[in-house]
């Protein structure tokens, strides 16, 4: 039966990996995969990158397809070849109808949020942003709108306190490729029942840009808290220490009454570093200054030289501009 439906499995990144490496494990037979065209990078950009799914197909002995464009006749052509029963999505672009309407059985795709909530480009990232306690996997069978195809199956997916959106990831990556997998066998025997979104419980969760990422010293340390961890590993919270733009990788706080201006450093220049926010304070952990390396907290005090130039406070003004 596995054997008998011929699978195209459309993504890029390691996260996609994980789901078509569980659907061959399964025992599927994936006949093709497209995935993004290769890029250049490293120093001088002078390095060809392979996407994460290309280099697992390789290793397989996958046909690939990378398009530049979804609508050019060459490439639905070559994918029309494939003569796939179904098509499987993770973490890739936005598809044409001419693409996802192509197979008989349809174009399933595996979303990062329980949908409708977290419509979008980064949905683990805003759910830990927004402090949410709990988020899922959806897989769910394409049409026309992003995300807002019919689902198929759902499970949630905790988010504990302290993680970062890397933990998340990492876990929803292996859950929902075992999700995908179900979902495929259900479509299969014939026993999947789809279902609409309900459309007036949506929510967004848009692309995160450098101007999403800066700390507003305005705002609670809570939320300040929840918007570094929501976006380590990557793309990373910033601030300005010193004049120097600075990544920050992990950070603590804690709430108490004061009378600084927000945005004033606090720190012994030894042991710690706390910035005065709405309401408390905000400790920086781990951070990476522009042009050094990601380092801890006291390695960067240890290493700082204070001049007389050097100003202790941060106008929340000029970290807004």
């Amino acid at each position: 039966m596995k054997r008998d439906k011929r699978i195209v499995f459309f993504g890029t990144p390691d996260f996609a990996v994980a789901s078509l490496s569980a659907i061959i494990a399964d025992g599927y037979h994936v006949v093709g995969v497209v995935t993004s065209p290769d890029r250049m990078g490293g120093r001088g950009r002078r390095q060809v990158i392979e996407s994460a799914v290309k280099k697992y197909a390789i290793s397989h002995d996958i046909p690939i397809l990378q398009p530049t464009n979804l609508k050019n006749g060459l490439f639905v052509e070559a994918l029309g070849s494939w003569q796939a029963d179904i098509q499987v999505v993770v973490a890739f672009r936005m598809l044409p109808v001419v693409v996802w309407d192509m197979p008989p059985l349809g174009t399933y795709n595996l979303h990062g949020s329980l949908l409708p909530a977290y419509r979008g480009a980064a949905p683990i990232n805003w759910a830990v942003i927004n402090g949410e306690e709990q988020t899922g996997v959806t897989t769910f069978k394409l049409k026309h709108e992003i995300d807002t195809g019919s689902i198929a199956l759902q499970e949630v997916v905790k988010i504990n306190r302290n993680d970062h959106v890397g933990d998340v990831h990492d876990r929803m990556m292996l859950i929902g490729a075992q999700l995908l997998v179900k979902t495929l066998k259900e479509v299969f025997a014939g026993r999947l029942t789809l279902y609409e979104q309900d459309h007036t419980k949506v929510s967004k969760a848009p692309k995160i840009y450098h101007k999403d990422c800066i700390l507003d010293f305005e705002q609670s340390p809570f939320a300040l808290y929840n918007l570094v961890r929501g976006l380590s590993p990557y793309p990373l919270a910033w601030t300005t220490l010193f004049n120097i733009e600075t990544k920050v990788y992990a950070a603590s706080y804690t709430f108490d009454v004061h009378s600084y201006a927000h945005g004033t450093i606090a720190s012994d220049y030894r042991t710690y570093l706390a910035i005065a926010c709405q309401g408390g304070w905000l400790f920086l952990e781990e951070i990476k200054p522009a042009g050094k390396g990601k380092m801890k907290i006291k390695d960067y005090l240890n290493g700082l030289r204070l001049t007389p130039n050097m100003s202790v406070y941060i106008p929340s003004t000029e970290l807004l501009s």
